[in-house]
């Protein structure tokens, strides 16, 4: 197949989204398929063997303001975009919002090529009515019209998918494919291998370190996250990531901030910390609480997050974010931290059993767009044979 994978960023933005597609990208390339991305231009994009990037003039203003990111593309990049379309077999889009996914759907339907949507994200409790209501508005309309128009809808959180079911007509039911993990990089280390990392990192042997991993907006849970940070000062407060509510500017010594880190550069402080805290809302379900779970590192989330995987309660610290509730939580964990390794193997074993290698994920997309491609115009599917037939057509699609 030759698959156009459509995200509103690259991988090297280090959001959940684009890593996701990423892991995605390299397992369809590595399985014979001719992959090609579009995404914004911002990073400098390190290669990815198999994969063809295809990158897009963007004007990035309002997450560069505001932390909100909705990059807008160029004339210039919609002419390629429209070959791009033009030239694959099947178009995988990263939810419906974003201006480069409602370009690409609109080109595909022009061309009369299925398109596979993945949604990522449901409401987002914005403090701004405005922001609010713009999203909600954002997701009758769009969410209506390209979930409810595609080929296949794909979530892997069922609190996203039971939001837009309330809404959304879809042409067939949605697929559930829950998001891969890499095994060989995220695992859970002994105890001696954990105090030594620990001492590598510059970090505390007995004080309790908590980790934060992801970009730092409002929905992260930011204004949480200080107050806590101010409750406990006994505990080392990490936070990895960017953003306009940069941590490094509470004036708290108990706070360091790290910055953005890469996703292959980022075990080692899974495997180090003590808890990941993570009160976020109006997203699907974290790739980051995967990851830190798979480490060993027990997770607190929202009510809302855990939402998106039943059952993960019986091994992640889950509260409706009140302060006291939080507080007491974190109280908790750390009052555990001596006797804390069985707890660390049993977090890391749900991990293991819960979420597939990387792999298996792909393969179930690729399942899926085969079934896709099946159903599509017998013209379209006599092409796609009749290249996959012939050594000129197999070497076309590379």
């Amino acid at each position: 197949m030759r698959i156009l994978i459509v995200t509103h960023y690259y991988a090297e933005h280090a959001s959940g989204v684009e890593i996701i597609a990423g892991q995605l990208a390299r397992g369809w390339s590595a399985s014979g398929h001719a992959v090609a991305w579009a995404a914004s231009d911002l990073e400098v994009a390190k290669p990815m063997p198999g994969v063809r990037r295809v990158p897009m003039q963007t004007w990035n203003l309002t997450e560069q303001r505001w932390g909100i990111p909705y990059p807008l593309w160029g004339p210039r990049s919609l002419v390629r975009l429209c070959r791009e379309v033009r030239e694959c077999d099947l178009v995988h889009l990263h939810d419906v919002l974003y201006f480069g996914s409602v370009a690409a759907y609109g080109l595909a339907r022009l061309f009369r090529k299925p398109t596979v949507i993945t949604q990522h994200i449901g409401a987002i409790p914005y403090n701004s009515w405005v922001l609010r209501s713009l999203l909600a508005i954002g997701h009758g309309l769009l969410g209506r019209l390209l979930l409810g128009g595609c080929s296949a809808g794909v979530f892997y959180s069922e609190a996203v998918r039971s939001y837009f079911e309330r809404f959304v007509s879809f042409r067939r039911p949605p697929a559930w494919i829950i998001n891969g993990l890499d095994k060989k990089r995220f695992f859970a280390l002994g105890n001696l291998d954990r105090t030594a990392l620990r001492v590598r990192l510059g970090w505390p042997a007995e004080a309790p370190v908590m980790l934060f991993v992801g970009r730092f907006v409002e929905k992260k849970g930011l204004t949480v996250l200080r107050d806590l940070a101010a409750s406990f000062p006994e505990c080392r407060w990490v936070f990895i990531g960017w953003g306009p509510n940069d941590p490094a500017r509470w004036g708290l010594g108990n706070v360091q901030c790290l910055g953005r880190k890469e996703n292959g550069e980022i075990a080692p402080y899974y495997q180090a910390a003590d808890l990941l805290v993570l009160p976020s809302v109006g997203e699907g379900f974290p790739l980051v609480v995967q990851e830190a779970m798979a480490c060993g590192t027990p997770a607190l989330i929202s009510r809302e997050t855990a939402r998106g995987l039943p059952g993960i309660e019986a091994v992640a610290y889950v509260c409706d974010l009140r302060m006291d509730e939080l507080r007491f939580l974190v109280r908790e964990q750390v009052a555990r931290l001596r006797g804390g390794q069985a707890r660390r193997e049993l977090v890391a074993r749900f991990a293991q059993d819960h979420w597939p290698a990387w792999e298996v994920c792909g393969a179930r997309y690729a399942d899926l767009f085969a079934k896709v491609l099946a159903h599509c115009e017998p013209r379209q599917v006599q092409r796609l044979l009749a290249r996959q037939g012939s050594p000129s057509g197999r070497r076309s699609t590379r």
